[in-house]
């Protein structure tokens, strides 16, 4: 006799199936998930607020790039989303196949945003805590070794504003430490506002109150908080949401499948919030104003020429990406007319899959580490990348 909650007879594979499927349907409800979250072996450089530093090699990995002359990679993460998009998965972690590849990546984490940080604009990111993330990275990197035969520079990568980031950094360096910077690697970076779907709209719908309504709405929640974040982010793959519980029914039994799910979602679940300042700015000066697609920007007195950028630089878009258009981030090509290089790349995967995904294992990292051969190359004066 069987009881109420026996399995039937099954064939051993069937039964197999069964049993996982039960019990991953236990970790996504009542458990504590799939998995643990993913951490890839890192060395903690700093943690002071919006300033955290980390290193993802250890010193013999250190050691054998600081030989065969490669810079290092610092990785700078966008506002309002958390630095974790460089180390998603196991199998989707930039910073692993950077590490994996003979380079040495550093993470810069800017971590929570809260009201008390509404005053943070452009100018504290772009002179002060991505410049001194930059100098830190370079006295780690050269730290006991003979700093004449290490790289003085830093290869900087942002994903989405990160890699708006990067490039607003390297044009306001003071023009003694412009060489401080080798190249730039930018994925999914939106460069014309006026290329993203609803931006035009809504600044002709303001042009009356003279842009301020956004701005005052701005001033009044001191930016624009996380869980508007997590929303506006959820809301661009509206469709994954919808088919996510018909999704798991019917992967129930696909564990690896599951877990990539969880990791996605538990990296949503982090995004801090942007702060007011600078949400302020990015709405008169991105998109208000237009200063970024013409490359002259004015941060309450600042003023950046992406035009100086004297470094070789590498864009990725695709046609695919619900927020930053594939004409958006080709901008670049244009906009950076001092650059000695640009090249720009196509492919197609959404937002996060450009820099994390299938399509970026397969696509933009092959792409990217073959840019950095070339820039190792230019370099030490070999014509071979």
């Amino acid at each position: 006799m069987t009881g109420l909650f026996d399995l039937p007879d099954l064939p051993a594979p069937d039964l197999a199936a069964a049993q996982r499927g039960l019990r991953n349907l236990w970790s996504l409800t009542f458990g504590g998930g799939i998995d643990t979250p993913h951490r890839t072996d890192s060395v903690l450089l700093a943690d002071d607020e919006h300033r955290g530093l980390r290193r993802y090699a250890d010193d013999e990995q250190v050691s054998a790039a600081r030989a065969a002359g490669r810079a290092p990679v610092l990785l700078v993460p966008p506002i309002a989303a958390p630095a974790s998009c460089y180390d998603l998965s196991p199998e989707h972690s930039v910073v692993a196949h950077l590490r994996d590849s003979g380079r040495v990546p550093y993470v810069l984490d800017f971590g929570e945003i809260a009201y008390a940080d509404r005053g943070l604009g452009f100018a504290d990111f772009i002179t002060d805590i991505i410049p001194e993330a930059i100098g830190r990275v370079l006295d780690d990197y050269r730290s006991g070794a003979d700093a004449g035969d290490v790289p003085a520079q830093v290869d900087l990568y942002g994903w989405s504003l990160g890699g708006t980031l990067s490039l607003l950094t390297t044009a306001a360096l003071p023009p003694a430490d412009r060489g401080s910077v080798r190249s730039i690697v930018t994925v999914a970076t939106p460069l014309d506002y006026d290329a993203l779907p609803g931006y035009p709209l809504a600044r002709t719908l303001t042009r009356p109150t003279g842009g301020m309504a956004p701005t005052a709405a701005l001033r009044l929640l001191g930016g624009i908080p996380a869980p508007l974040v997590k929303v506006a982010y959820r809301a661009t793959s509206w469709d994954r949401e919808l088919k996510k519980p018909w999704f798991i029914a019917t992967n129930l039994t696909e564990t690896e499948k599951l877990r990539r799910m969880e990791a996605i979602d538990r990296f949503q679940d982090d995004f801090p919030g942007y702060p007011g300042r600078l949400a302020e700015q990015m709405w008169q000066s991105f998109i208000y104003r237009g200063e970024l697609r013409t490359g002259h920007l004015d941060f309450d007195g600042l003023k950046v020429d992406l035009g100086t950028i004297e470094v070789p630089v590498q864009l990725f878009g695709s046609h695919r990406d619900a927020l930053c258009t594939w004409a958006a981030a080709r901008h670049g090509v244009e906009l950076l007319s001092g650059a000695p290089l640009v090249e720009f790349s196509t492919v197609e995967s959404s937002h996060l899959g450009l820099l994390a995904g299938p399509d970026a294992a397969a696509h933009t990292w092959p792409a990217i580490d073959y840019f950095l051969r070339g820039i190792d190359a230019l370099s030490t004066g070999d014509a071979q990348p």
